[in-house]
């Protein structure tokens, strides 16, 4: 299976896609509806480049892809471990997928699920799959087998894509044998690495391929994609049609598999680009997050895609590794999480890494903390700035601008055709009061439809139009968004509430701490008491009655910690988030 990308990348494709989209101003009643009394703050004081006010014509996945593709050419999409695929030859790939697909039985609103790390099988199954109609489900290559069959049960995947790694492989055969799972389609790391890489990887490292069992409901990579690529494309609803089911990550519970539109998709990558003020330039995006991963989804793959640059792709995060990539590259962009850029501050090959093509980096996921900004622009020369997002917006909801003004600690401003506002933390269907904390809820075309199979979930998470984000926030004069807090994360204190990420930022301001969380440990008198963990930076000495001593006094009486516990590192989801979650489940265990 060694040459099977070359192959199924080698021939020509069709678009047939032709769609004229035009910005326009949003209508009058959305705003008069939601902002009665006054014009919002973002139509005279907005800092992005493009103006607040948009509307996006409605846009398939397969017409944003292959209208790019049509434009493009030549140029290269992506670059996998120096391994270069041009539009034409990833096009070429998507349409084989989406006959190969259809040869199979599939059919428009089947779900095919792809359960892959960034590999080039990762772009063609996904745009493939999207071109056909069917629904694109998203597992991490982390799951066990009963997460990977739970969802894959819940959402009814007829197949699964993965890969011949042992990493992946024994996960989905077990789930193919205990499931409702009819095939997997398996793939190979080799195929898609440039010939001297993939030579090493098939003579050094086959323990790291799965033996491949003798199973009529397994069809190799290069066996699906083994036909000319005239597929039948379907009449495709870009509002209406679902082009993928992107699970939320469970921190409040179960998984919930958000259902996000065509139009969801093409809109937030056309917001994205909108907020970019390079547009002329050279782009060249890092594609280190996980695609499976909503952030990556929207900000790396599908804007990279409608802008027509190049996705410097690696199968994961390695700081070695990202680090000569840049260099090799010259990369101009790269979203992470702050954990990210952390881990290339404290790697020893920082000082021989060439920056100077890096322009901006968007952090997501969560809190910024301001020192890693500092640091991180200092060391590299690049803008580091906040952005903000969640599952259920498809992708992104606002940013701090690339350039002008940029404020730290706060998540920016929406992207353009986001609408934002303040509501009561207990009564979500009023306004927040003047001057206080409220939860923050949006409108837009990047909105999810719901979630699946859940209609009761639906009624909870929708207000008035709007979609309740659970993270309690001001907006300042300028429009600018600061998140207080999690209205599940706030810690109740004998009748008060406690704000974590408030304490956390006063943690983040000593010398020796480089990871902070604070969470809520049962009291007898007081309900809950704050507790704080941490994690220090490299050859930094000190104990947590020492950072205790520091901090509390700097607090008010109800959110002062009962302990302070220093641990060499603090857990974190699969993109590098500290997870919040996870600790307090240790910590009541």
């Amino acid at each position: 299976m060694g040459s099977q990308i070359s192959v199924e990348f080698s021939a020509g494709f069709s678009a047939g896609f032709s769609l004229s989209v035009q910005p326009c101003s949003l209508t009058q009643m959305s705003m008069t509806e939601t902002y009665p009394d006054q014009q919002p703050i973002w139509k005279s004081r907005y800092n992005h480049p493009t103006p607040w006010d948009q509307f996006y014509a409605p846009l398939s996945m397969p017409g944003m892809f292959f209208r790019s593709a049509g434009r493009r050419g030549d140029a290269n999409l992506l670059d996998f471990m120096g391994r270069k695929y041009s539009y034409s030859e990833v096009a070429a790939g998507v349409t084989r997928v989406a006959k190969g697909l259809q040869d199979m039985g599939i059919e428009k609103g089947d779900r095919i699920g792809l359960f892959l790390p960034n590999v080039p099988h990762y772009v063609t199954a996904y745009y493939g799959a999207m071109a056909i109609g069917a629904t694109v489900v998203n597992f991490s290559p982390l799951y066990t087998v009963e997460e990977l069959s739970h969802q894959v049960e819940d959402s009814g995947t007829r197949i699964l894509f993965t890969l011949s790694a042992t990493a992946v492989f024994p996960t989905a055969y077990q789930v193919l044998e205990q499931s409702s799972l009819e095939r997997l389609v398996v793939g190979s790391i080799a195929g898609a690495l440039p010939a001297g890489k993939a030579l090493f990887y098939s003579l050094f490292r086959r323990k790291e391929n799965s033996p491949q069992p003798e199973d009529d409901r397994i069809t190799i990579f290069s066996d699906l994609t083994n036909n000319d690529g005239n597929y039948k494309a379907p009449n495709i609803r870009p509002d209406k049609d679902i082009a993928l089911l992107q699970y939320t990550g469970g921190t409040t519970g179960v998984p919930k598999g958000a259902m996000c539109s065509h139009q969801n998709l093409t809109a937030n990558a056309r917001q994205i680009n909108s907020i970019d003020p390079f547009l002329d330039e050279a782009d060249r995006v890092m594609g280190v997050l996980p695609f499976f991963h909503v952030f990556a989804n929207s900000a790396v793959l599908n804007r990279t895609v409608e802008r027509g640059g190049e996705i410097v792709m690696l199968p994961r995060f390695d700081a070695k590794q990202t680090l000569k990539a840049i260099t090799r590259t010259k990369i101009t962009a790269m979203p992470g999480v702050p954990t990210m850029y952390q881990a290339l501050l404290d790697h020893g090959d920082i000082d021989k890494t060439n920056f100077s093509s890096l322009k901006v980096c968007v952090s997501g996921g969560a809190p910024l903390p301001m020192e890693l900004k500092r640091k991180f622009e200092a060391t590299t020369g690049a803008k580091l700035v906040e952005g903000y997002g969640l599952t259920e917006s498809c992708g992104v909801v606002s940013a701090n601008p690339y350039a002008g003004l940029n404020k730290p600690g706060t998540i920016g401003q929406p992207v353009p055709g986001t609408i934002v506002k303040l509501v009561d933390k207990v009564d979500p269907t009023q306004p927040a009061p003047d001057g206080e904390p409220g939860e923050l809820v949006f409108s837009g075309p990047q909105v999810m439809h719901g979630y699946w199979n859940l209609p009761q979930e639906d009624e909870e998470v929708f207000v008035d139009g709007f979609l309740r984000t659970g993270d309690v926030a001001i907006i300042d004069e300028d429009g600018y968004i600061k998140i207080v807090d999690r209205l599940k994360d706030m810690i109740a204190v004998g009748g008060f509430k406690v704000f974590p990420s408030q304490v956390e930022e006063i943690l983040y301001k000593h010398d020796a701490v480089k990871e902070a969380l604070v969470i809520g440990v049962p009291d007898s008198y007081r309900g809950e008491s704050p507790k704080a963990f941490v994690s220090l930076n490299p050859d930094m000495t000190v104990t947590g009655e020492e950072l205790k001593d520091w901090l509390n006094p700097q607090l008010g009486k109800h959110e002062r910690v009962v302990d302070v516990v220093v641990r060499e590192s603090l857990p974190k989801t699969m993109i590098g988030k500290l997870d919040r979650k996870a600790l307090r489940a240790e910590e009541l265990d």
